[in-house]
């Protein structure tokens, strides 16, 4: 199944075993898999880490002191029994939601902020467990050293490791640019996750095999608002004013 992404439906021909117990041994070898391969292949980030993260995010986006942009996607599924509402989202149908730095796990009707607290990576963000590299100065700049930033859109909360566009229509030229250049830097990323997505096959759930994947386990979450971040989001667009090629 993980290497051809045949229909359960057809694979339980190949080996006389029931779809039913072919989902579950899928699930449990996703998740051996992912314990043996995990600490090697995708280990947590070191300070060294994410500072070359932040250097080539620099070279591909021009955003300084940038670790990465944040960014959802609605993944179609079958509505679970008994859930009423929850997966449905405001693009009109069922989903569950995939986050490009965190994971899948959480009701379609969701924000991303929501989400992204109560992932795993989220957690470890707020609980500052990140290991992210102390402040250094933006470029073009010898002085007062700026934390290092994650981008998202409107969705997510300012925090001051998370930066998000400036509200409103009237604002200032500089303003304009910041936004201008994190919503460039945002949309590389998320065109790279719809690529992954689209060549791997995950652009929607078979509706005969999310039968066989209980989404009973994800929890529901509450909402809340952060205002941290104000005064590095405002340090930005006087660095950022320039020309914009």
């Amino acid at each position: 199944y993980l290497s051809t992404g045949t229909y359960l439906a057809a694979l339980k021909f190949d080996f006389q075993v029931g779809r039913i117990t072919i989902g579950i041994i899928v699930k449990d070898t996703c998740q051996a898999l992912w314990t043996v391969l995990q600490p090697t292949e995708t280990p947590v980030p070191t300070m060294n880490d994410w500072l070359e993260i932040s250097n080539v995010f620099y070279v591909k986006t021009n955003f300084p002191n940038c670790l990465g942009a944040i960014d959802g996607k609605h993944i179609q599924c079958k509505n679970p029994s008994n859930s009423g509402s929850f997966f449905f989202n405001y693009k009109k149908f069922v989903s569950v939601v995939l986050m490009a730095i965190a994971d899948v796990g959480s009701y379609g009707r969701e924000g991303d902020s929501n989400i992204f607290k109560e992932c795993p990576f989220g957690k470890m963000f707020y609980e500052k467990k990140l290991n992210l590299p102390e402040p250094n100065p933006l470029p073009n700049t010898n002085n007062n050293p700026q934390t290092f930033v994650f981008i998202g859109d409107e969705a997510f909360a300012l925090h001051t490791n998370l930066l998000r566009p400036y509200p409103g229509r009237n604002l200032t030229d500089t303003r304009r640019v910041f936004n201008y250049r994190l919503s460039r830097a945002i949309g590389r990323q998320s065109s790279v996750l719809s690529e992954f997505l689209q060549i791997n096959g995950v652009d929607g759930i078979n509706f005969e095999e999310a039968e066989t994947h209980s989404l009973d386990d994800i929890d529901a979450r509450g909402t809340g608002t952060r205002s941290e971040g104000i005064e590095v989001r405002d340090y930005f667009p006087t660095i950022l004013w320039a020309p914009v090629p």
